[in-house]
């Protein structure tokens, strides 16, 4: 069990920066959740759009990368964007072992959709901007450093 560094006793839950993490992340994707739906998508699926959003055209294997999945744990759901009409998939000619996803026309149109995504998580949380860039910063400094270890 962990202990408080200062008082040598056992951590409150509150105290657990896994556990706030944790909490804020399932807060997030509820404040996401009603904005997703009317945009027909997942939380998942918007992290894998908002990839080929930044650059189209990328392997499963370089999204299952960028979003700490397996590649075997992403391929149901990028098949199930292609169904929705969202990306396509397709063998990459110069390597057959490769599959290549691409956004749609529809896959491309619904990123301005999705702007106010990210609007809300600001809007809800009622920080400054400021904040919540030091925030995001701090926290993937911590993840880096975690991955650094394994």
């Amino acid at each position: 069990m962990e202990k408080h560094a200062g008082l040598g006793g056992p951590l409150a839950l509150e105290e657990h920066v896994c556990y706030a993490i944790y909490a804020a992340n399932l807060a997030i994707q509820r404040t996401y959740k009603p904005l997703l739906d009317s945009l027909g998508i997942t939380y998942p699926q918007y992290l894998t759009l908002s990839l080929l959003w930044e650059r189209d055209e990328r392997s499963v294997s370089e999204l299952a990368h960028r979003l700490d999945l397996e590649a075997s744990t992403l391929t149901p759901m990028v098949k199930r964007l292609e169904t929705a009409g969202l990306v396509t998939r397709d063998r990459n000619p110069r390597d057959e072992r490769q599959v290549l996803v691409r956004l749609t026309e529809t896959g491309e149109a619904l990123k301005e959709k999705a702007t106010c995504i990210p609007a809300s998580l600001l809007s809800n949380s009622r920080l400054p901007m400021g904040d919540l860039m030091e925030l995001n910063q701090l926290v993937r400094e911590l993840r880096n450093r975690l991955v650094e270890k394994e």
